[in-house]
């Protein structure tokens, strides 16, 4: 039953399903929101990965204090 996944007849159908549910007005406007989504998302990523890369070594330890 599953042995051939998803051919492209299934994600028509899903596509569809989709239109009928939110209407062709809505979905431009979840488009929209789901690309900023994915860019905060991956921006958000990248500044964590850079922060691990760099954290270490800029980061004060337990013992001193900061400048005043």
């Amino acid at each position: 039953m599953l042995r051939n996944g998803l051919e492209p007849w299934h994600l028509l159908i899903v596509a569809i399903v989709v239109i009928m549910l939110f209407g062709s007005k809505r979905l431009p406007e979840a488009a929209r929101g789901l690309g900023k989504s994915m860019r905060i998302l991956k921006s958000e990523a990248k500044a964590m990965k850079d922060d691990d890369t760099a954290g270490p070594a800029t980061a004060p330890t337990a013992g001193t204090r900061p400048a005043e």
